[in-house]
């Protein structure tokens, strides 16, 4: 089996036991990643006061579920185009630089928001946002900058449990907030990013070392590095990617229409959405920060991520063939189980078996063949809402997210798991 260029076969990159480029002391690296928390939470509070209320924005501006479906994939369109690339310039100039160029745009794109009274505005915003490159994959080769190997799915999982803070809180706040008019959601989200940028500025500093291997590294192509993914399919980062994609797309995907399923089943409005939402949020919370790590270290991150995939296929299903609201509760909150278990998982492993002078770029590609599938899958999980009925979309997503248990196979090989002293 073909690993990427640099990586010895069945073998992860970079020295496996200390911690990643630039990292000091474990006080240094808790204090960074305090601070990343910080700044990752106030993002997604930010995106998640809007996202809820956007099926219904456009829905008052006459959009249907196809349009809804598109509106929502925009986003993931202008990212899919720009991710390589800033993941690419992270790794040559900084992580910090590429971080406040996403929240800059994002707060460019809350303003368009807040002020969109037709459909094309609506889609501005959230192009804008994409192509300021976001934060995720940023953040995410900031984590794997500072922390061991053996540690980066617990502590991704922590930083996902700040940034599902968010997603509990922002919903209820973008409901609450709607009824002082309908600009004021995206114009506080806007102030939230401003001032994130401001705190990210004062108290983040570079993770990446100035003359270390890593910046003196000839750079791939970030073009080359995305097709290779395609060509070589059975190189573990690639199968990784692939992974992340399929189900993070079909996650997305059916969030893009849950309000609308909800709407038509359970009557939900937009005064209620936001309580569902901050339900999966606080689960996401719980799990990421209390149960991921302890799970890491009992069965390792391939056994974890694979059982993340069983648990958000079954909650899919289990979510369109609700009646009421306790089924339903009971199958939305498979969903933060599995995607608890598997994305912090699947992205630490994809940072082992990556050299560190290509850990941006590949988590940029990650975050590119995510887009391609955020852009996909709300469409056509759309399209089916409205044209095969109601429930298709959830039974399309569990399919494709089981699809994916063949691509996980002997990965352990690639991030075995740490021995505990």
């Amino acid at each position: 089996m073909s690993t990427p260029a640099g990586t010895p076969t069945g073998t992860p990159a970079g020295p496996p036991s200390t911690a990643g480029d630039g990292a000091a002391d474990n006080r240094t690296v808790f204090a960074k990643l305090v601070i990343l928390m910080i700044t990752a939470f106030i993002d997604m509070l930010g995106m998640l006061m809007i996202l809820p209320l956007l099926p219904f924005y456009a829905k008052n501006l006459g959009a249907d579920g196809l349009v809804v479906g598109l509106l929502v994939s925009s986003f993931s369109v202008a990212q899919l185009l720009s991710a390589p690339v800033w993941g690419r310039f992270s790794d040559r100039y900084g992580r910090r630089p590429a971080l406040m160029v996403g929240l800059g745009a994002s707060a460019i794109a809350y303003v368009v928001f807040a002020f969109s009274n037709s459909l094309w505005l609506l889609f501005l915003s959230r192009i804008v946002q994409g192509a300021g490159g976001g934060t995720v994959s940023v953040i995410q080769a900031y984590v794997a900058d500072a922390t061991k190997p053996e540690d980066r799915a617990k502590t991704l999982g922590w930083l996902s449990a700040a940034t599902n803070a968010g997603v509990a809180l922002g919903p209820v706040l973008g409901s609450w907030m709607q009824h002082f008019g309908p600009h004021t959601p995206g114009l506080v989200a806007a102030v939230l990013c401003l001032l994130n940028m401001s705190f990210a500025w004062r108290y983040l500093s570079e993770s990446r070392v100035a003359g270390s291997d890593a910046t003196k590294a000839k750079p791939r192509g970030s073009r080359e590095t995305v097709f290779r993914v395609l060509s070589h399919p059975s190189e573990p980062a690639s199968r990784l990617v692939l992974i992340y994609a399929i189900s993070i797309g079909a996650f997305q995907g059916t969030t893009a229409i849950l309000a609308l399923f909800l709407a038509w089943r359970f009557k939900v409005t937009a005064d209620t959405i936001g309580y569902f939402f901050m339900y999966m949020g606080t689960l996401s919370v719980v799990v990421r920060a209390l149960l991921l790590g302890k799970f890491v270290d009992r069965i390792g991150e391939p056994r974890l991520s694979r059982a993340g995939l069983v648990l958000l296929a079954v909650g899919l299903t289990g979510v369109s063939l609700s009646r009421d609201y306790v089924t339903l509760a009971l199958a939305v909150g498979l969903l933060p189980l599995g995607t608890a278990f598997t994305f912090p998982c699947v992205t630490a492993m994809l940072s082992r078996v990556v050299s560190s002078s290509e850990r941006g770029l590949y988590m940029g590609v990650q975050q590119t063949y995510g887009g391609i599938t955020r852009v996909a899958f709300p469409i056509i999980l759309g399209a089916a809402f409205q044209f095969l009925g109601e429930q298709t979309p959830f039974w399309i997503s569990a399919t494709l997210v089981l699809s994916t248990l063949l691509m996980g196979r002997d990965l352990e090989r690639y991030a075995p798991r740490a021995l505990k002293s």
